[in-house]
């Protein structure tokens, strides 16, 4: 179970020798991206309980060219969240599909864990079930099920969004990858627990690995961590995995989008499977602005949105992914 912060986390491992530590002082945590299937409800939950404002919001008429919204091919929107502008917070991506309703959720996202009495109020406020899991640490279920603990202590000045925990299967194996091929620091390795805190930096969003007990399962909700890196290490990162075998979902690849900055991304997978995206940082800091008009954008968004009304005219229900 997710908890508590500690104050100072210290690493106890450096980057691999071949992996330069400037090189990976350049590597940001940038957000974990959710499907969303009541975008609304889940607007409430990302901007009343947490607390975090739209940082960005886009609509699409199809599928993303790096599957961002999954393997669907449809109209869906992608909104930014977060507590403050990605270059320097943690955020999330919520992808909503407008034909989906909901996703089978696996073991493989074992939560988000937040330093906010604020959140805690908020929960309590607004009535939402919050259980207490250790002392001070509550959780709080987000719309779809996805896992949120919420740390009882003043909101961190910085980003108070501390560590995003995946299941893994074999915790060695998962370290290994994650720590020797991606050059994360190990800031806390328990073979007692099976769970590892491992980062880019101090000051920079955790990613805690914790052992589920058998196979990862990533459901139909799975999601995905993006990372981003100086644009010239990406050709490298790809030629890294090629070399040691490893699974690469996306080769690296430009992604347009019209009016803003064009990127570039390889999205790989880890051995459970887990997706991850390195972006360039340079042209993803651009892209990345904070959008003033974000919230009303996505205000716009849904109360433009009929799909429910439609489906429940046609006595029908959305699709279950």
């Amino acid at each position: 179970m997710p908890g508590p912060a500690p104050p100072s986390p210290r690493a106890v491992t450096a980057a691999p020798p071949d992996v330069t530590a400037a090189a990976m002082a350049a590597r940001r945590a940038l957000h974990f991206v959710f499907k969303v299937g009541d975008r609304a409800r889940t607007a409430r939950f990302y901007r009343e309980l947490l607390g975090m404002r739209v940082l960005r919001h886009e609509e699409f008429e199809e599928g993303c060219k790096a599957a961002c919204n999954g393997p669907y091919d449809g109209k869906w929107s992608k909104t930014m969240v977060g507590y403050g502008p990605e270059d320097n917070h943690f955020v999330a991506e919520l992808t909503y599909n407008y034909g989906i309703g909901e996703y089978r959720l696996g073991n493989d996202f074992l939560g988000i864990t937040l330093v906010s009495s604020q959140a805690v109020s908020n929960a309590k406020r607004m009535g939402w079930p919050l259980k207490e899991v250790t002392s001070g640490v509550f959780e709080a279920e987000a719309p779809g099920g996805y896992k949120f603990y919420l740390e009882d202590k003043e909101q961190l000045k910085q980003d108070p969004v501390w560590k995003v925990t995946l299941g893994v299967s074999d915790l060695q194996k998962s370290v290994s990858y994650w720590s020797g091929l991606l050059g994360m620091k190990i800031y806390e390795k328990d073979e007692e627990k099976q769970r590892a805190l491992l980062g880019y930096a101090d000051n920079q969003c955790k990613l805690e690995l914790k052992v589920v007990g058998g196979a990862v399962d990533h459901g139909t909700a799975f999601g995905r961590i993006a990372f981003s890196c100086p644009k010239e290490q990406l050709p490298n990162i790809e030629a890294l995995m090629k070399k040691e075998n490893q699974k690469i979902l996306t080769p690296l690849v430009s992604l347009d989008t019209p009016g803003k900055a064009t990127v570039q991304v390889v999205i790989l997978a880890d051995p459970d499977g887990h997706e991850i995206c390195f972006v360039g940082d340079e042209a993803f800091r651009e892209l990345s602005k904070v959008d003033p008009d974000g919230d009303k954008l996505l205000d716009d968004a849904m109360a433009a949105d009929k799909s429910d009304k439609w489906f429940a005219d046609h006595n029908m229900k959305k699709v279950s992914a």
